[in-house]
């Protein structure tokens, strides 16, 4: 059987067609990092001042923010912080302190990155008799334990302008605040965003939002309820209305108050929801009682104790 005749003139056409189809989709995309960007970037956001939006936990393992979703999240981030303790929290400042840009990613430390860093120079030691000893005696507190977040796109770093890149880095850093009380009110939900302006308590809230909202208290009293341990946070004093504020772990859940004419409301039905577990939850994780370590696989069932023995 003969294979079907095609004229040169249209494949010739036909592969004409095809390339420059081909050449419309590369040039679509857009180009990489150029060496200029590279250096304007780096100078530009280098010990830039930056208000916190998403909690750092502490330790080596930082955040990843691509297509503006924030990896680890929810219960994952929370269980981190809850047991390595955060590195810098919503509405906190911090100083991006080095930047790295890789083949598809741009790495952002914050306050000293996560691991400790050393000049040459406390490297060289001296020795004698006595051992050796540094030239230049290390200072703890020059480089905080910190955090970073890695910004990750597709295939490769594209060629970005300053404003571009905040845009993208605006799910962790606020770059146009003026105040921590002003980043922190755009991290909260709606309902606690006009609670706080207001100055008022929600059953629900946590520490810092109560903070926010009344300042720190002037009075504290550590009590207990039964097998509950609380803390009651006292605002004002008579003849002013007072407020009790009650937290368990990191949540109100209670607000009693006091008005001027001696009448006495109490809230204690959930005002607000968060949408991340509080930390008291975090806390009823860890202190949770675990199985003590076995030898039996998983859904293996313990041998029958021989006759005669417990």
């Amino acid at each position: 059987m003969k294979s079907p005749y095609v004229p040169v003139p249209v494949l010739l056409v036909l592969i004409f067609l095809t390339l420059a189809s081909a050449g419309g989709e590369k040039s679509s995309l857009p180009p990489q990092i150029s060496k200029r960007t590279r250096m304007d970037l780096i100078r530009g956001f280098n010990a830039e001042l930056v208000y916190i939006r998403s909690p750092f936990p502490m330790g080596k393992k930082g955040l990843v923010l691509k297509n503006g979703k924030l990896s680890p999240a929810g219960q994952e981030l929370q269980r981190m912080l809850a047991i390595s303790g955060p590195a810098a929290k919503p509405g906190d400042r911090a100083r991006i302190s080095q930047i790295v840009i890789k083949d598809d990613h741009i790495r952002f430390e914050i306050n000293g990155g996560p691991v400790k860093k050393q000049k040459w120079y406390q490297h060289i030691s001296v020795g004698g008799n006595g051992g050796a000893t540094s030239i230049a005696p290390s200072d703890p507190n020059a480089n905080p334990r910190g955090s970073y977040v890695d910004l990750v796109f597709d295939h490769y770093v594209p060629d970005l302008n300053p404003q571009q890149l905040k845009d993208l880095l605006r799910p962790v850093f606020d770059f146009n605040a003026k105040s921590a009380a002003e980043a922190y009110l755009e991290t909260v939900p709606p309902e606690v965003k006009d609670a706080i302006k207001s100055h008022r308590v929600l059953v629900g809230m946590n520490r810092e939002m109560v903070i926010y909202a009344k300042g720190r208290p002037p009075k504290k009293v550590r009590e207990k309820d039964g097998e509950t341990d609380y803390e009651e946070w006292i605002y004002g004093e008579p003849p002013q209305d007072v407020d009790f504020v009650r937290l368990v772990g990191d949540e109100v859940v209670r607000v009693e108050t006091i008005n001027v004419s001696g009448e006495k409301i109490i809230r204690i039905g959930k005002e607000v929801n968060l949408e991340q577990p509080t930390v008291a939850k975090e806390q009823e994780l860890q202190t949770h009682p675990v199985s003590p370590p076995t030898l039996r696989r998983p859904g293996e069932e313990p041998a029958s104790a021989p006759p005669g023995k417990p």
